[in-house]
């Protein structure tokens, strides 16, 4: 009886902790990038805008997208599938230049700066020489 009487009382915490669960998202595939082909991005993400002037003279261009859960709670935890998808295409990160939510990566002589949030992230095309 002191079983069942401990599993009832606890049922509602383990169902409080496994609503707090973090919510994840979803990669359905990917595709080229709207600004720049070389860029894959997910398929499923919207494209919220296109950034042709950001004010910072050290970028070229930007682009905003949404997918739900992207980055985590708080935008905390980086897509690492993502990351990996951008590296097997290439794209090489400069760990050494990231800054908090924004990761820098480079192919070629392209350097793009990925922000990542909760629910979106922006990649930017950065000017040549920017990161020199």
């Amino acid at each position: 009886m002191k079983k069942i009487l401990l599993t009832l009382c606890m049922l509602p915490l383990l169902i409080w902790v496994q609503g707090c669960a973090p919510a994840t998202y979803e990669i359905e595939g990917y595709t080229a990038s709207s600004m720049n082909p070389d860029i894959p991005v997910p398929s499923n993400a919207k494209l919220i805008k296109i950034i042709t002037d950001s004010g910072n003279r050290n970028i070229k261009e930007g682009v905003m997208y949404e997918l739900k859960h992207i980055g985590g709670e708080q935008g905390l935890y980086p897509p690492m599938d993502y990351f990996q998808k951008l590296a097997d295409t290439g794209w090489v990160e400069l760990e050494e230049e990231r800054m908090g939510h924004v990761h820098f990566l480079k192919k070629d002589t392209t350097v793009i700066a990925i922000e990542i949030r909760e629910d979106a992230f922006e990649i930017y095309e950065m000017v040549k020489g920017a990161m020199e």
